[in-house]
């Protein structure tokens, strides 16, 4: 299967980047073929030009490439830190501009935009890995967990893919080494769960 990684945090020391390099290791030792983009190392540009809002506009080769990708991958995993409810704006800008309508999504024929859009992509799964600073009791409580909707129902059950599981990682501030050490192991278990190795 191909598989596409996403990591979106800034900080190449970061657990969140721990958690990527995990994800990958356990895709490879799967036999999967891994299509990963660190966003932040990279230099992705997540501003989104009026040019290319309209579904025929012209795509640079880089934005092509990763629309390409997503249409072709099998299975999707994003890595990123909680920052008030949200994923960085780095990553929200990929979004923008690379969950197009005709790429991740169409509306059906005499539908100008107003309707349900109906989901294109292929992938049978997605995972979310998400870390953060706010105990899971008081996430719930005080903000109801903003980041499960988002990517559940506004992004990828929009999309068309049927399989999704987001996992959050907290408090990492304070978490040990030990403890750290078991959140990796639960990320290797996930991934192995729902992209097992090819038979």
């Amino acid at each position: 299967m191909q598989i596409s990684v996403i990591l979106g945090h800034p900080d190449p020391k970061s657990f969140n980047a721990a958690i990527a390099a995990t994800v990958r290791r356990q895709l490879a030792s799967n036999g999967h073929t891994i299509r990963y983009h660190d966003l932040y190392a990279e230099g992705f540009d997540p501003i989104l030009p009026a040019a290319e809002v309209p579904e025929a506009a012209p795509l640079s080769q880089e934005i092509a490439r990763h629309c390409e990708e997503l249409q072709q991958a099998d299975g999707i995993v994003i890595v990123h830190p909680n920052w008030w409810g949200q994923p960085p704006a780095m990553l929200k800008g990929w979004l923008d501009r690379i969950f197009r309508p005709g790429v991740a999504y169409r509306f059906l024929e005499g539908d100008a935009g107003e309707g349900v859009p109906v989901g294109l992509l292929r992938a049978n799964a997605a995972l979310v890995f998400n870390t953060a600073n706010t105990p899971p009791q008081r996430e719930a409580a005080v903000f109801g967990d903003p980041l499960e909707r988002l990517w559940r129902n506004c992004i990828f059950d929009l999309c068309g893919i049927a399989t999704i599981h987001r996992e959050t990682f907290a408090v990492v501030i304070t978490s040990t080494t030990a403890q750290r050490r078991r959140w990796l192991d639960r990320v290797a278990n996930l991934v192995n769960r729902h992209f097992p190795a090819d038979k």
